[in-house]
């Protein structure tokens, strides 16, 4: 994998965070995280494939929980999910986040 597709995934992973960490519930479905990471805002092209990739590893590193069908998968950060959303904890695979303002 290229350094930039490597720096895509890092932030990625990161901008999933950050929107359950911002979401009432800590908790979103593939299709609406496809959506976010393809905004204007966010603007990381990517696949619902890809989310549901991300969110796979995710889970396995114990950042989310993921509850559903492969077709309709719903993810919900945990608390350490939180942390790394934050600043207040960092992985080496996930983008540190910029100071908020």
């Amino acid at each position: 994998m290229s350094d930039y597709a490597e720096t895509l995934r890092r932030h990625r992973r990161l901008a999933i965070l950050r929107f359950l960490e911002a979401s009432p519930t800590y908790t979103s479905n593939v299709s609406v995280l496809t959506d976010v990471l393809n905004s204007d805002r966010i603007g990381i092209d990517t696949s619902r494939d890809q989310t549901a990739t991300e969110l796979g590893w995710l889970a396995e590193q114990g950042f989310v929980g993921l509850n559903g069908k492969p077709e309709f998968l719903v993810a919900t950060a945990t608390s350490r999910g939180v942390d790394l959303a934050l600043g207040r904890a960092t992985h080496p695979e996930i983008q540190r986040p910029g100071p908020r303002r």
